[in-house]
């Protein structure tokens, strides 16, 4: 992640969290403490990057990392060790966990869809199904489970959609119109419902064609028509349920939105040493 847009999130999320200060450490001593970050759960670690960036910000802390993203690790697993002002450690505690527990969840769920799936030709790929605000966590986390981001944002390629197909009035218009109004470096992407559809975008040289909502079967086959050097996607209705039926489908990318927008945060705790957790 860019250390400069961390930091920008990181210090809007700390205000919204600490704009008035902690209240829960007024009547404590401020001391140097130890503490440690721990799995309660397996799975896949990703957002060890935020721990540094936002202690650093509440004017530093000696953080010692125990894993790497990406790494998989077992329940009971030390993450990381921190020391540093109480203050410091256990305000800014709970922006870490919030990242760094759904971070995690994605990254479990992106190397479970990838394990599922089982076909290294195929790549499987975020959307743009993301919460307001965390998508460069979010895309960052979907790297470290083992998948790969689509587009970042709108300015990151065309992709023309049923609503575009609409205004343009066909799928060949909405291609020519776009290819005229971009320069060489921007791929222009379709969605095609139809194989009368598929064939106008193979016709008006699309750079990606998206098979949308349709079955393995129906993938395997409109893959067959596509010549090379166009780049194809099957989307719409993939999920951890599903995914492994397009196991040898012949595709370029699965993008899957539940990666993002249906995640199970894993169980990570921050423990001061010599605290007793009930």
């Amino acid at each position: 992640m860019n250390d400069f847009l961390l930091k920008q999130k990181l210090t809007a999320f700390l205000k919204e969290d600490l704009e008035f200060g902690d209240a829960s450490l007024t009547p404590l001593p401020d001391h140097v403490i130890e503490g440690t970050f721990i799995a309660k759960a397996d799975g896949i670690v990703c957002g060890l990057q935020v721990i540094s960036a936002v202690y650093d910000l509440l004017d530093g802390a000696e953080v010692e990392l125990l894993v790497s993203d990406g790494e998989k690790v077992a329940k009971k697993t030390e993450l990381a060790r921190v020391k540093g002002s109480a203050a410091v450690l256990l305000s800014g505690e709970r922006v870490i966990l919030n990242l760094l527990q759904h971070m995690s969840g994605i990254a479990t769920k992106t190397a479970q869809a990838v394990q599922l799936l089982a076909d290294p030709t195929i790549k499987i790929v975020d959307t743009r199904k993301t919460t307001p605000g965390l998508r460069m966590f979010e895309k960052a986390a979907v790297r470290a489970g083992g998948g790969f981001n689509h587009r970042m944002g709108l300015t990151h390629g065309i992709m023309l959609k049923d609503n575009h197909l609409a205004l343009a009035g066909s799928v060949g218009k909405a291609i020519d119109l776009a290819k005229q109004s971009v320069g060489p470096m921007t791929r222009v992407e379709v969605e095609v419902e139809t194989e009368s559809q598929l064939q106008a975008a193979i016709a008006h040289h699309a750079d990606v064609i998206m098979f949308d909502n349709q079955t393995p079967a129906t993938t395997k086959e409109w893959q067959k028509l596509v010549p090379d050097g166009i780049l194809t996607e099957a989307s719409g209705g993939i999920d951890l349920t599903t995914v492994a039926s397009y196991r040898g489908c012949g595709v370029d990318f699965l993008s899957i939105g539940e990666l993002t927008n249906r995640v199970v945060p894993l169980d990570i705790s921050f423990l001061v040493n010599g605290a007793v957790k009930s």
